[in-house]
C-alpha cells in the first residue's frame, strides 16, 4: 500500500473480503454545494451505497494523508470549510501531502487515490472536459487525461453542461476512453438527459456495463472507462432554461476574469443563482442517482472476482 495513503478500516475490509466498493470525490463537498446542502448530500450518497450492498469510500487529503474513506466529522470538516479547502487534482497532491495540508479531491485525484487503494469504481455528479473556447484558453481539464490512464469504471451524468461537449467527447476518443450510456445511446448533459452528441456504446444494465468495464481489463487497456447515467426525467432541467443561464454565467466569469481551476465553482454557483436554486436540486437527484447505479455494478464486479 501507498505509504501516503490511509485506507478507512471498513472499507480496507471490504476489499479484503472482495465485497463491493465505491469511490466518492469530496470537492463536490468544498466545492460544488453550499453548506449545509454539501455535507447532507455527502451522508446521503454514502446511504445510498449503502442500501445498495456496498461500501463508500469518500476520498480527499487530511492533514497531508490520502484518504481512501471518511468519517462523519471528517466530512463535516471539509464541508463546513468550504471554498477555503484547496480543489486538489493530480498536480496538487505532492505539494499537499509535503506540507501537511487539507484537499478536496477532483475526479481526476479521486481516480488517482481509488486506484491506490484497490477501489476500480467511483461515483460522481459530472466530470470537467474542454471548456467553452479552450480553443484560445486551453482550459482542459485533468479529468480526461486521467480516464486514459487509470484503471478506473467512472459513472456520472455526464460533463458537465457549462463544458463544450463535442470537444469533451473528441477529446476522449483521441485518449482512446470508451464513453457509455446507461440506458441511452445519447450522452446526457448533466442538467438534462440530452445533448445531441452521441455515445460509444449503451449499457442498459449494470451487468452490462460490469462486463464491458472487466473485458476491458482483460484486454490490459491502462485507462479507465465512462459512464454517462442521465438524470432522472423527473428531475431533469428545460434545456433552454439552463442553456440560458450557462451562457450567461460564462459571460459573467469572462468579465470577472475567473481563470483556473476556479471556473468551475464559479459557473456552478453563478448557475444556481440565475436558476434560483433548481440547479443545485437537480445536481443532488443525479448524484444519488450515480451511486445507485455505482453501488449496483461493484456488486456485479465483485461477483465476478469471486
Amino acid at each position: 500500500m501507498n505509504q501516503r495513503l490511509d485506507i478507512k478500516p471498513e472499507v480496507a475490509q471490504a476489499l479484503a473480503e472482495g465485497r463491493p466498493v465505491v469511490a466518492l470525490e469530496s470537492t463536490i463537498i468544498s466545492h460544488g454545494m453550499p453548506w449545509p446542502q454539501n455535507a447532507e448530500t455527502a451522508f446521503a450518497v454514502e446511504d445510498v451505497i449503502r442500501a445498495h450492498g456496498a461500501v463508500p469510500a469518500t476520498v480527499a487529503i487530511i492533514g497531508g494523508r490520502l484518504k481512501a474513506g471518511l468519517d462523519k466529522e471528517q466530512i463535516e470538516h471539509l464541508a463546513k470549510k468550504g471554498q477555503a479547502v484547496t480543489k486538489a487534482s493530480r498536480r496538487d497532491l505532492p505539494v499537499l501531502c509535503a506540507r501537511g495540508q487539507d484537499g478536496a479531491t477532483t475526479v481526476a485525484s479521486t481516480m488517482i487515490v481509488a486506484a491506490m487503494a484497490g477501489i476500480s469504481v467511483f461515483a460522481t455528479g459530472g466530470i470537467g472536459g474542454v471548456h467553452r473556447g479552450a480553443e484560445v484558453t486551453m482550459d482542459i481539464s485533468a479529468d480526461l487525461e486521467e480516464l486514459a490512464r487509470t484503471p478506473v469504471l467512472v459513472i456520472c451524468a455526464g460533463a458537465k453542461s457549462i463544458l463544450d461537449l463535442g470537444l469533451t467527447l473528441e477529446y476522449l476518443e483521441t485518449k482512446g476512453v470508451p464513453v457509455c450510456g446507461y440506458q441511452t445511446d445519447e450522452l446526457p448533459a448533466f442538467y438534462t438527459r440530452v445533448s445531441g452528441f452521441g455515445v460509444d456504446f449503451r449499457a442498459d444494465t449494470p451487468e452490462e456495463l460490469a462486463a464491458a468495464f472487466a473485458a476491458q481489463r482483460d484486454l490490459g487497456y491502462p485507462g479507465g472507462m465512462l459512464c454517462t447515467n442521465p438524470i432522472p426525467e423527473e428531475y431533469s432541467m428545460d434545456p433552454a432554461v439552463i442553456n440560458a443561464a450557462i451562457d450567461q454565467a460564462v459571460a459573467d466569469s469572462v468579465a470577472r476574469g475567473i481563470k483556473g481551476k476556479q471556473v468551475t465553482p464559479y459557473l456552478l454557483a453563478r448557475v444556481k443563482d440565475i436558476t434560483g436554486g433548481d440547479s443545485l436540486e437537480a445536481n443532488i437527484k443525479l448524484v444519488l442517482n450515480n451511486a445507485a447505479l455505482a453501488a449496483d455494478t461493484a456488486a456485479v464486479l465483485a461477483e465476478k472476482n469471486t
